[in-house]
This record gives structure tokens, C-alpha cells and sequence, in this order.
């Protein structure tokens, strides 16, 4: 008898049902449809796919449609938009929408019941993962090796902590316009009105409204321009002003700034930390390392760290990163901790997640990776790289866009090409013997230039291209507004 009874208990738990609750969807939908007020009680975290059941599903989209038009959601109403000829059980449609009102409680609960549907709606979701990883690691075919399977089901897996829903498939015009609407309404409420997250440098975000969720901004420029000093700035401007809200679902999102993921694949996180110190506290970097610094400068110091404690930037040093293990861990630290800004230095420096001898190949694969991981993140990624040294032989050393290495794929992925260019970085090599007549004009085109930057906006799918006049003090790598001086970030002093 034991041993029928482990049988039987097996076979349930083989043919066990999914998670679900149909007498709360039953109560939600009874107390929408005799206080559409209960529908708002829900609306900002509940979706129809989050039903079990086709019906409710239907009910839901239908009722939840026309409390947003702003009309009666009622039995009499609904009864029109359903299907007239389907059956629930011996009742039909206007008779099952008769009996969910009448049995209807009170709207209290309402959110409780819809917490409830959209846990089991999540579990649901999960179970599907599960079976499918299962299923593919039983059969998974030639082409597909275990890292590409662990890939995948950790997006899913992603996408459910996210959002308790998949992304993918079509949207309707109606909800992009609504997206649309609600960015407007962000920019409007925003710190300085802009679209997407500002970098700190008021110039730069007017020419650009900001960074954009889901863009590939590639900054690129040759050894010394100070691409790497520009993205440690926006980075550190971003993170610092970060003010977070607690929206209706009880996740968190940013009302100004963001928390910064860093790929520091060539400087090391100490690095990166004096640099952003040095720039804060207006003291040299090389005089940190030295510790040649007064009484006072290690006040301003110690008085930087403090603040710089509270800041959400996060930095990983990996050298020699893939594509995947960085989309990976950035996955990580948007559920674990936030992420609104992704930040790589940089690109060259990244392997692909198939070797091969064909360079340019993988660098298609690694744009083509980033652009991807900033879609379902949904945050705008920044990725630096390294111009080819044929600018040096031209005389006019301004970046084009045929200059990037191995351009083909940055260029094409990228929304936003920005290239850093200092012309005293050029003409500080070419001084010539003081007191001669070269030297006089060489003088007067080395002091019109020192201490500036252009940042030049070769490609942006949102709005014009052009160039941007920065000032960049070398010895403190920090970038700032020009003539401005009320833009500047706050300095310890």
C-alpha cells in the first residue's frame, strides 16, 4: 500500500497545475466592475497576461480600456465588447459579468488581490523557465554551447525580476504614444527639463537632451584627449546628483541622476577614484599619489571621500571582459542595486564570446551585444573607443567617422558618435624656439586654445550634430561648462 501510495503521490506532483488564484481574479475583477475606482488601485503594476484565466484576461483589457477613456465599466457596458456566444461552465458572458458584481465585497482588497495575481502570474513565469532550460539542456542542439543557454535564461530570468512579464513581441501604437507622453511629462518635471539623464555638462545635455534610455554613445578619440577623463566626469556628475522616488509598485527609480555602472577595463578602481577626487577637490592627481599636499588640501580631501561614500557608482575593473559575463553582471547590479547609466572603457579592450582571428568581426559582436543589453536594460549605455593613428597623418587632425577602429559596426549601431579633440595637445608638440617669429604666432594660437575642449557630435539619431566648446583642465582631468562658472559642479574648498 506504501509503495501505491509514493506512486499515486508522484503522479500528482508530476501532473501538479500552475500556480493560480482564480477566486481573487474572480473578486478583483467583481470589485472593478462595481467601482471602476479599484481599477487604479492596480493599473500600475497589473497587466491582463498576469490572468490565468482567457476570460478574465479579456475582461480585464476590455474594463481597463474604457476606465482610461474615461467611460462606465459595467456589466451592461462590458457586455458588448465579449464574446456573445462563449460559455463559462452553463453561463454565458453577461450572465458571468451578472454574478462577479453581485458577488463582489469592497475595493479595500483590491490591491491585495492583485498583488496576489501578479506573485502567481511571476511564478508562473518561472515555472516556464524552468522548463524550458530543462528541455533544451536534455536536447540543446550542436550550435549551442551551455554558455549560450546560461546567457539566455538569465535574461529571462531578468526580464521577470524586472518587470513580472516578457518584452518581447509587438506593442501597440497606442502604448508607444503613451510611453512617449509619459517621457515628455519626466522631461518637463525634470532638473533642467531634459528628455533623458543629464551629464552634468549643461552645453553638452542642450545639444543632446540629455542621454537617452537604451542608446549606444560611443566617445572615441586618440591616447590623451581625454575620453576616459570625460566618462569618469559624466559618470561621477551622474551618480552624484542621483535623487531616487518610490513609484506606485514599490520599486525605485531615479527623479534626477542615476546609479552608474563603471567597466574600468584598463584603469583600476583606485585609479579612478583619485582621478574623480583630483577633479573634485582641484588638486592634482600626481600630488595625491605623492602625497605631497598641506594640512588643508587632506581636509578637502577627507571631506570629498565622505561624500563620495553616499554616491551610486559602481566599478568593475575586469580586465578582458566578454560581451556576455558584462551583460551579465550588469543585469546583476540593476536587481541587486539600481542601474541607470552603463559606462564601458572601452571597447577594443573587450573579447567577443567566440574566438576567432577576425577582429572586426568581433567588435560587430561586441556593439551589436551593447546596444542590445541597453534595450532591455532600458539605459542609455556609453562605451569609449580608440581612434585609428591615421589621423596623425593628416594635417587637419579633427576625428571623422571613418577614423574609429574597426569603424563598420560602431558607427552603424551607435545613436550617438561623440569624438573628444584638443588642438593644445597638438600644438604644446610643436613649440617652436622662443623669442623667433614662429614662436609669437604659435604663442597667440596655443592661448586661444589652452585649456579647451571640443567635443564634436558627429552622429546623433535624436537631434543635430555640431560641436560642443568645453574647458578642460589636464591637471585635474576635469571637463566643465565654458564662461558659466555657476554650472560647475561643486568644488570642496
Amino acid at each position: 500500500m506504501a509503495e501505491i501510495a509514493t506512486i499515486v503521490s508522484k503522479q500528482e506532483e508530476f501532473y501538479r497545475s500552475p500556480p493560480q488564484n482564480i477566486e481573487a481574479e474572480q473578486a478583483l475583477l467583481g470589485a472593478i466592475l462595481v467601482n471602476n475606482d479599484a481599477f487604479y488601485r492596480v493599473s500600475d503594476f497589473l497587466e491582463p497576461d498576469h490572468f490565468s484565466e482567457a476570460i478574465h484576461r479579456q475582461i480585464y483589457k476590455v474594463a481597463s480600456d474604457m476606465i482610461r477613456a474615461a467611460k462606465k465599466a459595467n456589466p451592461v457596458t462590458l457586455k458588448t465588447f465579449l464574446p456573445a456566444d462563449e460559455k463559462i461552465a452553463d453561463m454565458t458572458i453577461p450572465h458571468y459579468l451578472a454574478r462577479l458584481a453581485a458577488e463582489a465585497t469592497t475595493i479595500i482588497n483590491a490591491e491585495d488581490y492583485g498583488r496576489s495575481i501578479y506573485d502567481l502570474a511571476t511564478r508562473r513565469a518561472l515555472i516556464t523557465i524552468g522548463e524550458d532550460m530543462v528541455n533544451i539542456a536534455f536536447d540543446a542542439p550542436v550550435d549551442m554551447p551551455p554558455a549560450e543557454q546560461i546567457e539566455d535564461a538569465e535574461k529571462r530570468l531578468f526580464e521577470v525580476a524586472e518587470t513580472g512579464r516578457y518584452d518581447g513581441g509587438f506593442h501597440t501604437f497606442g502604448d508607444a504614444v503613451g510611453t512617449a507622453i509619459d517621457m515628455a511629462s519626466a522631461a518637463f518635471q525634470r532638473d533642467g527639463h531634459l528628455s533623458g539623464i543629464a551629464t552634468g555638462l549643461h552645453t553638452l545635455d542642450a545639444r543632446m537632451g540629455g542621454l537617452q534610455p537604451s542608446d549606444l554613445i560611443i566617445i572615441a578619440g586618440r591616447p590623451g584627449m581625454g575620453k576616459s577623463s570625460l566618462a569618469t566626469n559624466i559618470a561621477y556628475n551622474i551618480a552624484e546628483a542621483y535623487e531616487p522616488e518610490v513609484l506606485p509598485d514599490g520599486t525605485h527609480s531615479a527623479k534626477n541622476g542615476g546609479v552608474v555602472g563603471l567597466f574600468s577595463l584598463e584603469m583600476s578602481s583606485e585609479q579612478i577614484a583619485t582621478r574623480i577626487i583630483a577633479e573634485q577637490t582641484v588638486i592634482s592627481s600626481s600630488k595625491i599619489r605623492r602625497g605631497e599636499i598641506n594640512e588643508a588640501e587632506f581636509e578637502k580631501l577627507v571631506a570629498c571621500s565622505q561624500q563620495m561614500h553616499r554616491i551610486p557608482l559602481y566599478i568593475d575593473q575586469t580586465g578582458g571582459i566578454s560581451i556576455a559575463q558584462l551583460a551579465a553582471r550588469a543585469r546583476r547590479l540593476k536587481r541587486q542595486r539600481g542601474l541607470d547609466v552603463l559606462i564601458i572603457d572601452y571597447i577594443q579592450l573587450m573579447q567577443g564570446n567566440k574566438k576567432t582571428d577576425n577582429r572586426v568581426q568581433e567588435i560587430t559582436e561586441i556593439t551589436t551585444g551593447l546596444k542590445a543589453l541597453g534595450k532591455e536594460l532600458n539605459v542609455p549605455v556609453i562605451a569609449l573607443s580608440q581612434l585609428s593613428r591615421q589621423v596623425e597623418n593628416r594635417d587637419d587632425k579633427r576625428p571623422q567617422l571613418s577614423d574609429l577602429r574597426e569603424s563598420g559596426s560602431i558607427e552603424q549601431d551607435a545613436d550617438v558618435v561623440l569624438f573628444v579633440y584638443r588642438e593644445e595637445y597638438y600644438l604644446q608638440n610643436k613649440e617652436p624656439e622662443e623669442g623667433s617669429d614662429a614662436y609669437v604666432e604659435w604663442k597667440q594660437k596655443f592661448d586661444a586654445v589652452a585649456g579647451k575642449a571640443d567635443v564634436i557630435i558627429s552622429k546623433q539619431r535624436h537631434g543635430p550634430t555640431g560641436t560642443v566648446n568645453l574647458g578642460f583642465q589636464a591637471e585635474f582631468t576635469r571637463f566643465s561648462d565654458l564662461i558659466q562658472d555657476d554650472y560647475l559642479p561643486e568644488r570642496f574648498e
